[in-house]
């Protein structure tokens, strides 16, 4: 027999046995009155424990559970002891859900959570950013009602979310957003956007940079091979037509050849398996190799000066400071006309070695200087092939320089010539106490 039945049983046999007493002394009516008052007496403290639950019950609290009485007693402790299991299994859940939250913000994607409605019920900060959504007011909205863009409404009723779309973000036309819903749970979805403005540029780039190839090679591969159509057609070529026919085709080699050097010369400043060979570089040296190349390539045409104002020495490779430095060079004397000057600067300025390029050529519009790096990026191209230009060299001083922690810095005024100087850090500074 349970614990309820005997108590209650107790208790009928209790009012049986009182009744029984009270019955011979003050007759039947007193009896019954006292069997009443005492079932009141009982129903009354039921009423109190029933109202003791139910304020416990509108605000449910492990530490405020009641102390029953009786009956009472067993149910109140067996109700402490539920709300003790539910309050840990509540403690556990918003412990998982405070990480799958912080997991969530720390997510370098945007991710939204979304309701069988599509209304929005959470949102890390990247997916704020990135939509311009609003934590207080946009909660429980919709999010067609917050992307008022065809693409994505179309995508969100397709209800075919194996493919992401790709959009660009409203808030910033120039990022490209990837989209993808998650569906999980019970009809819920996560919206996962990420930022793919980087690769996008990378694919333009790589498409860009094979076009740029194929044409580079394109037009003197043409010449050649008309040339080569011209001497097997016509074998009654004067000695003169002939000369000439092979100067062009070898100078149109020789672009192809360069064109292929500064390639593989990429190749291999990209490649991770080329880490740099650090040597003691003295400046003063390779500036004079320098200096004389330039003077080769000017043919007396320009005023070519030297200024070492430093004895200090630098740490990195020597073969590719001289590629980079020389590039920089040549650069001057191809873009400078006859007669222009050209000044060539060593120094140490503020703790940090400045190799500097100043020329009184042509010039460079403001809006070209941030593109001047990349690959084949020519302001005029006829002008770069009639100097023997590849697209490719200043590519190549920007992998060079960022081998050895330098920046290129570069300022100049249509007409009035072009300043290039490599600052390198204090790091990369040899005293010349320590070179001698």
């Amino acid at each position: 027999m349970s614990d309820f039945w005997s108590r209650l049983l107790s208790l009928f046999a209790l009012m049986a046995f009182v009744a029984l007493i009270v019955w011979p002394i003050a007759g039947p009516v007193w009896a019954l009155l006292v069997v009443c008052v005492g079932l009141l007496g009982q129903l009354i403290f039921h009423l109190r424990q029933l109202q003791q639950l139910n304020q416990w019950l509108a605000n449910p609290q492990v530490r405020a559970v009641p102390e029953g009485r009786g009956v009472w007693e067993d149910t109140f402790v067996a109700l402490y002891h539920l709300a003790r299991r539910q309050s840990v299994s509540q403690q556990q859940l918003s412990k998982a859900l405070a990480r799958f939250q912080r997991a969530g913000e720390a997510m370098p994607d945007g991710v939204v959570m979304l309701d069988a409605n599509d209304q929005i019920e959470w949102f890390n900060p990247i997916a704020a950013q990135q939509f311009g959504l609003n934590p207080k007011t946009d909660i429980g909205n919709p999010i067609t009602y917050l992307l008022r863009q065809s693409q994505f409404n179309e995508y969100i009723s397709a209800h075919n979310y194996s493919e992401p779309l790709v959009m660009k973000s409203s808030r910033s036309p120039d990022t490209t957003l990837a989209i993808q819903l998650v569906p999980f749970g019970e009809e819920l979805k996560l919206l996962i956007s990420r930022d793919i403005t980087r690769f996008e540029q990378v694919e333009t780039m790589r498409r860009d940079f094979i076009a740029n190839v194929s044409h580079e090679l394109r037009t003197p591969l043409t010449v050649v091979g008309g040339f080569l159509e011209s001497l097997q057609d016509y074998t009654d070529l004067s000695e003169e037509d002939r000369a000439h026919f092979f100067d062009l085709m070898r100078d149109q080699t020789l672009r192809m050849q360069r064109l292929v050097e500064d390639l593989l010369t990429l190749s291999r400043l990209e490649s991770a398996a080329n880490p740099l060979q650090e040597e003691t570089v003295p400046m003063s040296q390779l500036l004079q190799q320098l200096l004389a190349e330039a003077q080769g390539l000017s043919q007396g045409r320009h005023r070519i000066a030297l200024e070492v104002l430093s004895e200090s020495a630098l740490l990195g490779s020597e073969s590719e400071l001289h590629s980079a430095l020389g590039n920089l060079i040549s650069n001057a004397v191809r873009y400078t006309p006859q007669g222009g000057e050209i000044m060539v600067r060593w120094e140490v300025l503020h703790g940090e070695g400045r190799f500097s390029v100043k020329d009184s050529g042509i010039g460079i519009e403001a809006r070209h200087i941030p593109r001047l790096t990349e690959r084949f990026y020519r302001i005029d191209r006829s002008r770069s092939r009639e100097t023997g230009g590849t697209g490719l060299g200043l590519s190549i001083v920007k992998h060079v320089l960022t081998r050895h922690q330098a920046r290129l810095e570069i300022t100049s005024e249509v007409g009035h010539g072009s300043t290039f100087s490599v600052v390198f850090p204090a790091s990369r500074l040899v005293n010349a106490a320590a070179v001698a």
